[in-house]
């Protein structure tokens, strides 16, 4: 199915629904708004193959721009709201992008790029002028154009390293506008999601990341109805829950965390009974954290490990976690392979780098440097985790390579420090790095978020030095704790711990 179809069939229901504001949409109105852009992409010459770029809040705009791409073979460049004007300008010009839709709130980021010297085209909703994208789609036609065709995501890594970098997006298998995709057979055979429309889906993350944009439209073509938060909080996430009778939904550990740091009358305050299926993915989730979601909201809960890359994918039931605490699953697209800084693979139980054995490999826009380096000589290909197998086939994450933290010669890697700090009741987040050590190479550095601010200080230092105490060896206890009001965290849940590094880098060579 399709949401074409399903604006044939059902057109008055609702296709999106903002959670904040109540702003809904239809399917009806969701098609011929994508028809509008469609033809205004053809009118400006813009044909199969071209891209054009969304940098834009949370908004039912977004569906109807996407579902516009989709029907006319565009590459869809979705752009993170959390990066600053070089960074945008960078992602426009690498893509190559040849139209840019905005809205007011990042006007100020718009100016700053035009002064650089960009002169893309812009369409901005909700502004008056030459530039205003309702000024331009008024006239447009609300029916199909005549050369349908399927789009493609062209999506960008979080930039937690370095520079963002593109995912070539993949050949289609079927260019029909109405072809099924992948995604859809995953959403009802692998997490059961229901196939008659019935769906309602919380989406409490930001459009612009892959799994959010993904899997809700994923819900668009099985015809149910998608509910968005503007922005994420977690009583307003079970508020919602309750409100609109959400049957299925999507998450990253770092709302799992927010929500178990609810009081509990809190947390029991809303009905959640028609929550019956509840993914998640993007970043490592603590199993401890994992365990008390599964104690509270019961077996509902799966996960998902994979990329933008699409070189592959693991699955785990609640059931599957529970028989293998802290697994993400065990392969359902591609073969899992570890391997040594060698290449060479190692045995069950052993750590080292996670590659896919995929049909579908992949590669960096215009970087072939990026894409060897992620490449095995089997041709194999890793997103650069750290993780190991089990005898049974399931996959433990340990952490990012790039993570890694080396301190009198002794690998560190953070994740195991940072799981084990969210688990203590006055921090709301934490980041572990390597900071720059004369004697050691790196010392190990935890950068905290307090629950409360007024905590921070020496006396929560060393609580927390006695928290993890006996749980870590010696040479794991951070030198130093650093408390911050909030962390650079992405709103997918991925720190951007390259920022923290070079500041404290930046720290050590004015010393």
């Amino acid at each position: 199915m399709h949401p074409i179809q399903h604006a044939q069939m059902r057109p008055d229901h609702p296709a999106v629904i903002m959670a904040g504001s109540g702003e809904q949409i239809t399917y009806g109105q969701m098609d011929e708004a994508a028809n509008r852009i469609a033809h205004l992409l053809r009118g400006r010459g813009l044909a199969v193959g071209d891209a054009i770029a969304v940098l834009m809040e949370n908004s039912p705009r977004y569906y109807e721009i996407y579902w516009a791409a989709q029907r006319a073979g565009i590459i869809l460049v979705p752009i993170s709201t959390h990066l600053t004007a070089s960074e945008v300008a960078y992602i426009l010009e690498d893509s190559d992008a040849k139209l840019l839709f905005t809205t007011p709130l990042f006007g100020p980021l718009v100016q700053q790029m035009q002064g650089a010297g960009m002169d893309l085209p812009l369409l901005i909703y909700g502004a008056a002028g030459e530039n205003s994208a309702d000024a331009a789609l008024a006239d447009c036609p609300v029916t199909p154009i005549g050369d349908q065709s399927a789009g493609r995501l062209m999506l960008y890594s979080s930039g937690t390293t370095g520079r963002p970098k593109g995912i070539v997006p993949a050949p289609l298998a079927d260019p029909g506008v109405e072809a099924a995709t992948p995604l859809m057979m995953l959403a009802v055979h692998g997490f059961h999601f229901p196939a008659d429309g019935s769906s309602m889906y919380l989406s409490p993350a930001p459009l612009y990341h892959a799994a959010p944009l993904g899997w809700s439209t994923t819900v668009h073509r099985l015809g149910g109805t998608v509910v968005v938060m503007e922005k994420f909080d977690p009583e307003g996430a079970l508020a919602a829950i309750e409100k609109y009778r959400i049957t299925e939904s999507q998450w990253v550990p770092t709302h799992f965390v927010r929500l178990l740091k609810l009081p509990e009358d809190v947390r029991s305050r809303y009905d959640l009974s028609s929550h019956s299926h509840a993914i998640h993915a993007a970043a490592p989730c603590p199993a401890a954290v994992k365990q008390a979601m599964l104690d509270w909201w019961g077996p509902i809960i799966w996960e998902y490990y994979a990329g933008s890359e699409g070189n592959g994918m693991t699955m785990v039931s609640s059931e599957e976690w529970l028989a293998h605490p802290g697994t993400v699953g065990r392969a359902i697209l591609g073969t899992v392979h570890v391997c040594d800084d060698t290449g060479a693979e190692v045995p069950a139980g052993a750590e080292g780098v996670i590659y896919f054995e995929s049909p579908h490999p992949f590669a960096y826009h215009k970087d072939d440097a990026k894409t060897a380096e992620a490449t095995h000589p089997e041709g194999w290909t890793t997103l650069g985790d750290i993780g190991r197998l089990d005898a049974d086939g399931f996959l433990y994450l340990t952490d990012r390579r790039s993570n890694m933290i080396i301190s009198g010669g002794v690998n560190i890697y953070p994740q195991e420090i940072e799981n084990l700090l969210v688990g203590h009741p006055k921090v709301m987040d934490a980041a572990v790095i390597g900071a720059p050590d004369a004697e050691m190479g790196e010392c190990v550095v935890a950068v905290v978020q307090p629950a409360d601010m007024a905590d921070a200080g020496e006396s929560l230092a060393e609580e927390l030095r006695e928290f993890l105490s006996g749980k870590l060896a010696r040479m794991k206890l951070p030198r130093l704790f650093d408390f911050r009001p909030d962390l650079p965290r992405e709103a997918n849940g991925k720190l951007y711990k390259r920022k923290l590094k070079e500041e404290y880098l930046t720290k050590s060579r004015a010393q």
